[in-house]
């Protein structure tokens, strides 16, 4: 059984390629226009050649019949051939078309009814009342039909694929209106009939053409298409055997939406890598930083088991020792939190918004409450009390107080430390300066390292784990802004912090996101660092 599963999922279903649908579904479709198109134009230049014979034909039916309403007799040969022209009959009798007496060239052309029955296409007949025919001009004379009404026109097609008009019209005289006979003409149409037939064929290779055309041309655009996709696809794959891939999409150089999705795919892609570089480096940090505590604590527990217990003050001294290193460790595990999601503030906090004058007044307050032999002074220098910054509150306050605690950990006999903040077009500083034993160039360059410490003695002494400046570096750039450090052995340290200041609009949009996130959540997030 598990075989056969294991079969029938890897035979998946069917892959049909994208560029396979999409020029088929274009191909149809322009297929089905160009037939459409074709059959329109077809059927209209057919009606309109069809027109223009009836109209041709009708005329020969006309000028015939002109010339024989004013037979008042039903139409035999002898009263047909005399209401025709001389040129008429002798054309009919076997003679030439000119006689030697027509001298002038109006005369000739100017009869209607010898370019009438000289026409190759047309074919004439005349018959009585009694199908008897009268007149013809061709070789083989067409048949009449039984008609009620006056007139009749019919569209034959022949064994050859030629079609021929046939019209039908009753002869009447003029004055008593009496039915005297029929006129029968054939158009055999080859004008009509070159024309449809090339008219067909220059339809046919231009759809033939056009569709070709349009398939070839699909074919490009629905590749270049897909091949960005085929990139994506391609990358996908790639992370998804190997989430520690370094594969991105490459630049597509296009300008349109896939470039868009393209840029969006590797700017997720990235996130999502930083986040199992940071998954890695909290275990990394975890198993190191705790090995010595546990270390600590194992050996006391061990001496306490062999013969410590005995001891009340060994075992004193171990549980003391105990304690303290559990307490180390409890803060130490929520320091590496506070750092991972310090590298998280964009998912969690992403329309937060502070006033930096509120929280530099009651931090600066609160601290100098806590640590009353230190002077802890606030110097505000061109910055608005509603000036605002795109921060969390919690987390400016836990920055202002990483930085200030940072500041009284190594102050040394000038217990004095100096916070100010200003604003300066469309940014705003904070700098928290202390007076202890400052920090070397070398040192500069790692304090914002992870567990770094620049006095690891002196720092364990007070509770340091080398984590409270990394956090707050993560906290700044995570909100779009900077931290730097100035210092000078002996004389103290100075960091700076900046943030961009927000505009009105800005506020006021970011102010909109949090209540419309609000109002779709059941209750507000509570802050993970308190």
């Amino acid at each position: 059984m598990p075989k056969q599963k294991a079969a029938s999922g890897k035979k998946g279903t069917r892959h049909v390629s994208l560029i396979v649908r999409w020029v088929s579904i274009v191909a149809m479709t322009i297929m089905v226009s160009f037939l459409v198109f074709s059959a329109v134009v077809y059927n209209t230049v057919k009606q309109e050649a069809l027109s223009q014979q009836k109209y041709m034909s009708n005329e020969v039916v006309n000028v015939l019949r002109k010339r024989l309403i004013g037979i008042d007799d039903e139409l035999e040969i002898t009263n047909v051939v005399q209401q025709l022209s001389p040129n008429t009959r002798r054309i009919l009798t076997g003679g030439p078309a000119l006689s030697e007496n027509d001298n002038s060239n109006s005369s000739v052309f100017g009869d209607s009814v010898l370019s009438t029955v000289t026409n190759p296409d047309m074919t004439v007949a005349i018959y009585n009342l009694r199908n008897e025919i009268v007149f013809h001009n061709g070789d083989s004379a067409p048949k009449p039909v039984k008609f009620t009404s006056e007139s009749k026109s019919v569209t034959k097609e022949g064994k050859d694929g030629q079609s021929s008009l046939y019209i039908y019209r009753k002869v009447r005289n003029r004055k008593s209106h009496k039915l005297t006979g029929y006129i029968v003409v054939k158009n055999q149409m080859t004008g009509y009939n070159r024309l449809i037939s090339r008219t067909l064929k220059a339809m046919l290779w231009l759809s033939i053409l056009g569709i070709s055309l349009a398939i070839v041309i699909s074919y490009l655009v629905v590749r270049s298409v897909v091949r960005p996709i085929n990139k994506m696809s391609k990358v996908a794959r790639e992370v998804n055997a190997d989430p520690n891939s370094t594969a991105r999409i490459p630049e597509l150089h296009r300008n349109d939406e896939l470039e868009e999705l393209a840029l969006s795919f590797n700017m997720m892609l990235d996130r999502m890598q930083k986040y199992i570089e940071q998954q890695k480096q909290f275990v990394s940090d975890v198993s190191h930083e705790l090995r010595t505590p546990v270390a600590v604590i194992e050996g006391h527990l061990s001496m306490l088991k062999r013969w410590g217990k005995d001891d009340p003050q060994v075992l004193e001294e171990s549980i003391d020792a105990s304690i303290s290193e559990a307490e180390r460790m409890k803060h130490l595990i929520q320091e590496m939190l506070d750092l991972t999601r310090a590298e998280q503030i964009s998912v969690h906090y992403p329309n937060a918004i502070a006033k930096p004058m509120e929280v530099l007044t009651r931090v600066v307050g609160d601290i100098g409450m806590v640590h009353p032999d230190f002077k802890i002074s606030l110097e505000v220098e061109d910055l608005d009390p509603d000036t605002k910054i795109q921060i969390y509150q919690g987390h400016l306050e836990q920055i202002l107080i990483i930085l200030i605690d940072n500041g009284i950990k190594y102050s040394t006999d000038r217990k004095e430390i100096a916070v100010a903040a200003g604003q300066s077009g469309q940014e705003m500083q904070i700098v928290v300066q202390d007076y202890g034993e400052g920090i070397s160039d070398e040192d500069k360059k790692k304090i914002f390292n992870r567990f770094y410490r620049v006095d690891k003695a002196r720092t364990r002494e007070k509770g340091g784990n080398g984590l409270g400046l990394s956090i707050a570096q993560k906290l700044v750039e995570s909100y779009h802004g900077n931290i730097d450090v100035e210092s000078v052995l002996g004389q103290g340290s100075q960091f700076r912090i900046t943030f961009p200041v927000l505009t009105d609009e800005e506020a006021k949009e970011l102010e909109s996101r949090e209540e419309q996130k609000q109002a779709g959540t059941e209750s507000p997030k509570q802050d993970p660092t308190i």
